[in-house]
């Protein structure tokens, strides 16, 4: 390899792959909302928002207890 190597910081390349991150879920609640998702591709999705909702109640389910 020839030349300096680049190293992207840390708060780089968190920011770069968000932005992508980003892009792609706007695109897909874009294609969602105008029907043009595959049905698997929906049934993914739902499951994926039912397990992540189950998650954030597990978490929460301390707080409010000691509320």
């Amino acid at each position: 390899m020839t030349g300096p190597s680049t190293v992207i910081p840390r708060e780089v390349a968190f920011a770069n792959a968000r932005r992508v991150l980003d892009r792609a879920l706007d695109r897909i609640a874009r294609d969602r909302a105008a029907g043009r998702l595959a049905p698997e591709a929906e049934l993914a999705l739902r499951r994926i928002e039912r397990n992540r909702r189950a998650q954030q109640a597990e978490q929460d389910a301390p707080h409010r207890a000691a509320a």
